[in-house]
């Protein structure tokens, strides 16, 4: 599902606590972004009918809610997901290859069987938050690099998609997972002249897909801007400038 059209690569987070809000930045930044992302605060205020209106207006939804439990438990998740009909979805994939594999499974024949369109199932490797002193806090002593190299060959030979992890760490997950079609989808993403808030392992969005990223997302420096449009005009006018 690796993209052509530089529009198709700019993934903006719609982390708003009103549907009111998400359907006017929907409306203002369509024709500037090709995919919107639902999250944990908007999907529990709004609900899965959030889900189902920016679909029905022909929009495309990442529906980043990063399940992580028991395989059985992800996978009936996975297959609700698929049937409202959002382009991409996450999980943990620190759940483990047979939560992945299952979900992975679940998804492809519930697709199949009713008609519907498979959506991307990607992983969630380290949160772009996380460093090595998060790691150590938790009983791992390995950089973040060899982890999430680690996670990204378990998704991969678990049957995902793709992949969610820092613009740093692509170069390795390519090299490791030379897959043709194996989707990195960059978190965090910022413009040269933006702060890094609490996001600890980014890059610019021309660097991420320079580097190889097949999606960028971006928050922040686009919903509160002072003009959402013009901000997302200029981060697809970077990325339009890292793929030419």
């Amino acid at each position: 599902m690796t993209e052509k059209n530089p529009k198709d690569k700019l993934i903006v987070a719609l982390d708003v606590d009103q549907a009111a809000r998400a359907l006017e930045l929907f409306n203002s930044l369509r024709d500037y972004v090709g995919i919107f992302k639902i999250g944990m605060q908007l999907f529990t205020a709004a609900g899965p009918d959030m889900v189902r209106q920016i679909v029905s207006r022909g929009g495309r939804v990442f529906l980043d809610l990063k399940f992580h439990d028991i395989p059985n438990t992800v996978a009936a998740a996975g297959v609700e997901a698929t049937r409202l009909g959002v382009s991409i979805f996450n999980i943990h994939t620190s759940g483990g290859g047979e939560m992945m594999k299952r979900t992975a499974d679940a998804v492809a024949e519930t697709a199949a069987r009713e008609g519907l369109t498979k959506p991307a199932v990607i992983g969630v490797t380290l949160l772009t938050s996380v460093d090595q002193e998060t790691l150590r806090q938790i009983g791992i002593d390995d950089e973040p690099p060899s982890v999430v190299k680690r996670l990204a060959m378990l998704a991969q030979t678990s049957g995902l998609d793709g992949v969610v992890a820092s613009a740093h760490e692509i170069k390795i997950i390519r090299e490791a997972v030379p897959r043709s079609g194996f989707v990195i989808v960059t978190p965090g993403m910022r413009s040269a002249t933006d702060v890094s808030d609490d996001q600890r392992r980014v890059m610019t969005v021309g660097q991420a897909i320079s580097a190889g990223a097949d999606y960028v997302v971006v928050g922040r420096p686009i919903l509160n801007s002072e003009s959402p449009a013009k901000a997302a005009r200029g981060f697809l006018q970077e990325i339009k400038d890292a793929v030419s």
